[in-house]
Formats: C-alpha cells, structure tokens, sequence
C-alpha cells in the first residue's frame, strides 16, 4: 500500500512539474512595412501587439495628447458642469495653433469643451478644461502622468493638455496604444469622438455659435482616406513632432487600435497599411470556446470509473478574449495558471490564466467557480462505497455478516451519472475507519488506508495511471491524514500570500480548497487532449 501512495504522488508530481509537449508554434505574421518612425497596432480587447516598429521608442505626440486629457475629464467631470475660460486658458498657446474662436470670459459646459477639444483640435479647450479640473494646468499634467502609469504606460511624461511642444512631453506608440485602447472602452468618450458633426453655442467671436468636423480624415464618407470599419481617433502636427495619428476600427468582432508617430505625411497610407494587415492576418476569439483544460468536458468518454458528468463546478469567463493568427490550432498556445489576483480582478475569479504564443502575451481570462453547495460537487461513487463497505456491512438471515458488494469492484450495469455522489455524502469518510459495526461489535473493520488501497488493486494499471493526477486528489478530499500532512509542509512567504488570496476567493464564492482542487484535478486530466481550430480567413480590409 505505502508502494502505491509513493507512486502516485510522484506520478502526480511529475505530471506537474512537466507538462506535456504542444505542437511548436506557427509563425507570427509579420509580412508589413511603415514609413513612419513609430507606429502600433494591438487588438484593443485584448491588448495583444499585432505588430510594431519601434513600440516603445519616446516620440513627441502632438495633439493626440488630448485623448488622455478628454478621458481624464471624462472620469471627473459632469458634462453639463460649466467651464469659464482664463485669460491663461485662451493666450497660452502657441501662434497659429488649433483653436474654436473661444475667449477670455466665454462659458461653455464640459460636454461643449469636449466636443472642440476632440473634433477642433482646440487648444484653448484644452487649457479651460485642465484648469476646471485641476485649478491649474501644471496641476492637471500631474494628474495625466498618474493616469498614463496606471493603464501600463512606461516611456512617457505629459507636462501640458494639449500636446504643444515641450521637451519634457513625450509619448511611445505601445504607451499611446494603451492610453487609445482605455478611451476606447468608454462609452462617453467615443460618443463624442466619433461624431461627424457638432453645433458649438453662441460665443463672443461667434454670436450665432459654430459647426465643428472631425479631424480625422479615414472616418468620414466623402474623404479619399475613409477606411470602412474606422471608428474615430485624434490627429496630431506639430514642427518637432511630424504627423501623428490615433485610429480605431472594427470588423468582424475584431477591434484594432493603431498609432503613428514621427509620421512623414504618410500617417494615413502606414495606418491603413497597419488595420489591414491586423484584420487580415488575426482573429479574436473567446478562450472559453477552444481552451478545454478548465472547462466542463461535455463528451462521453470516461477515464478511470469518473465520468465527466457533474464536474461543472469551473469555467473559464465566456467574456475575456485572445488573439491568435487565422488558420492557427489552438495547440500553438500555451497558458500559465496564477492564483495572486487582486482586488481589481472581477468578482468570484479564483485563478487567472494568461495565454502565450511563444513568448508573446496574447490574452488572458479568469478562472471560476460557480455558486454550488457542497451537495452539488460530485466525488467518485466508488471511492465512498470503498470506505463505507468496511462498517456497513449487512447481517443476513442467519446473523451473518454480507458485504453488499464486492469491495474495491463496480458493477458494470451502473450508468456513469451513478458513478459520482454529493460531496455532502462523502464527508463520514475519514470516519470510517473508527466507526462501530452494526452487528455484535467484533465485526472486521477497515481503516481509510486499506480501502483506498483495496480501490487502486482492483483497478487496471493502464487506467489509474492516466488519470493518477485525478485519483490523488480523490485522495486529497478523503483523508484528513493527507491533509493534515499537507497543510505541515513549510511554505515560502510568496506561497503563502498567494494562497490566502485563493482561499479568500474561495470562500466569497462558498467553495473549500478540497473541493476547488478536486475538480481542478480532474477537468485537467479529462482534457489532456485539446483540439480545435480557430477560425478561417476572413479576408483583407
């Protein structure tokens, strides 16, 4: 008995600590070229970089700048606040810059300034709405530097709202990428930016008020550069910072955000050069629909007695994405499970998996447990009839003692939905090896350890070894001596901390570790084959 016990845990080690071999990647695409110094494109729902040329290289990113600055007022403002314009706000700015014809002691609402900072371009909104946010506009390039850090950005430092020139206000295409992708995601923000028209209130230099356009030239109809599919972005020119350009767009459940900087008047051609070769060459999927490793396995087959059935407890968010190459197997990808979430992690997470193409992030989602009680998480059948048979034992007529079954055997003619019982039902376990007989009290009594090894003896060495990874945490959820031996095993200082947060999780969710493991445990050896193709080409934008 102690022979086998040693071999499973190795075997269960040894499963862990070397995955199986997937298929070698394909390649990447890359068969595209810009003319501009910087530039980007990233799938804006996951933020994976579908291509970039010097990324992460700091450039001066004129009036795209005000993206950042519309979303930080956005965040903090009430459209219909009112905002009064300084003398500071309208005279600080550099001659023959973007402006709405706005003057010292004009009063216009946040909704109104946001509309000519994004569609005008206009400097001096800018300026108004830093102020009336932050009392001053060096207060409000303060607020801009935390925000850029908090979405990622590193290779980046914002001194004024408008994009104007200055040494020290600088940004990279990766970090514009993300700034883009997190205006994106809000709905306010793109109401406004992708209006094709907007009618400014009367001011002092326009008494009958003014109709404002886009900037951006590839979403509008009537323009040679209009690109189908583009949803709006921001321009940008200044002397030392050349063209540069924000797009978005949409095809085919794909959404793309590109990024040109150090453009040479061709921003437009290297930013429609950018969204067709992402949208010809990637698709983005939903994990949950290819990756089976955590998932309900919704087939027939059954290894080891233990039927799929039942072990619904996990799944992967139906609602997070990766991106992949069209034409890709999912083999091609690999994953990474970590249990150090944070409170910004949804609600009812208990892992997160991070998927890889090579060594390239493509993704990620949450792993999770749905709400069950403990009658609902199904253990094998056999293993509690295993125990129980050693103190239910049945008295015959003539006052002898009948097993009802014979022990550690199952009989062929019960369907696989039998196979598993409430977790609830399994609980005694433990108990049983100390538990009285029903007869004259000198009946034969087995411990937990002889009925689990009297289970692995009956049976075939072929099919407990493939699923020893599933059986030892069967024996996990039964024995209190494995477990108490478990929870004595020294822990590193990171172990511990990341395992708190799991078991907090868990318990926000009503699950116990035994049961969370348990399931985890055998969705992964039920799966250890995952097939499945991605998608075809859907064709060049």
């Amino acid at each position: 008995m102690k022979r086998i016990l040693t071999f499973l845990l190795c075997t269960a080690l040894f499963t862990g600590l070397f995955p199986v071999n997937a298929h070698a990647a394909s390649q990447w695409p890359d068969n595209i070229s810009i003319q501009a110094e910087g530039g980007i494109v990233m799938d804006a729902d996951t933020g994976t970089v579908l291509y970039g040329k010097n990324a992460h290289t700091p450039y001066y990113p004129a009036s795209i700048t005000k993206i950042l600055t519309a979303l930080i007022v956005i965040e903090r403002c009430d459209l219909d606040e009112m905002v009064t314009f300084s003398h500071n706000a309208v005279y600080n700015v550099e001659e023959g810059s973007k402006s709405a014809g706005l003057d010292e002691g004009d009063v216009l609402s946040v909704r109104d300034c946001l509309y000519a900072l994004l569609l005008q371009s206009a400097n001096e909104a800018a300026n108004a709405l830093a102020e009336h946010v932050a009392g001053s506009v060096e207060s409000f390039a303060e607020l801009m530097n935390a925000r850029a850090a908090s979405l990622g950005c590193q290779n980046s430092h914002f001194s004024n709202p408008s994009g104007l020139n200055d040494p020290n206000h600088y940004t990279s295409a990766y970090d514009m990428a993300l700034i883009g992708r997190a205006a994106l995601n809000n709905e306010t923000f793109m109401g406004i930016d992708s209006t094709l028209y907007y009618d400014l209130p009367p001011t002092k230099w326009n008494r009958e008020g003014l109709r404002i356009y886009p900037g951006h030239k590839m979403i509008k109809k009537n323009m040679p550069e209009y690109y189908s599919g583009a949803l709006g972005g921001k321009t940008g020119y200044t002397s030392l910072a050349g063209n540069t350009l924000v797009t978005f767009a949409r095809r085919d459940g794909m959404t793309l955000v590109a990024v040109i900087l150090n453009g040479h008047s061709s921003h437009y051609k290297d930013t429609k050069a950018l969204l067709n070769f992402g949208f010809k060459n990637f698709l983005t999927v939903s994990a949950a629909d290819f990756d089976t490793g955590f998932t309900s396995v919704e087939n027939d087959m059954i290894i080891g007695g233990l039927s799929p059935t039942g072990l619904s407890g996990l799944e992967l968010d139906p609602d997070m994405k990766i991106t992949v190459p069209k034409d890709a197997d999912f083999d091609s990808v690999t994953s990474q499970l970590a249990y150090d979430l944070t409170a910004s992690d949804p609600a009812g997470s208990i892992a997160r998996v991070q998927y890889y193409w090579n060594d390239r992030k493509i993704g990620f989602t949450y792993l999770t447990v749905k709400a069950m009680s403990p009658d609902q998480v199904m253990l094998p059948a056999s293993v509690v009839s295993l125990a129980e048979s050693g103190s239910r034992e049945t008295k015959a007529a003539d006052g002898s003692t009948e097993d009802p079954a014979p022990s550690g055997s199952l009989r062929q003619s019960e369907d696989a939905e039998s196979l598993l019982v409430p977790l609830a039902a399994a609980e005694p376990l433990a108990a049983s090896s100390t538990a009285e007989d029903g007869g004259d009290g000198e009946g034969p009594k087995l411990s937990f350890i002889q009925t689990i090894g009297r289970f692995f003896a009956a049976v075939p060495m072929a099919v407990w070894l493939a699923a020893a990874a599933a059986l030892a945490m069967a024996v996990g959820a039964g024995s209190v001596l494995f477990l108490k031996q478990r929870n004595r095993q020294k822990e590193d200082e990171a172990r511990m901390i990341r395992r708190q947060r799991r078991l907090e999780r868990l318990q926000e969710a009503g699950i116990s570790t035994e049961q969370f493991e348990f399931m985890v445990q055998q969705k992964r050896s039920l799966a250890s084959k995952r097939t499945g193709h991605v998608g075809q080409d859907k064709g060049i934008g």
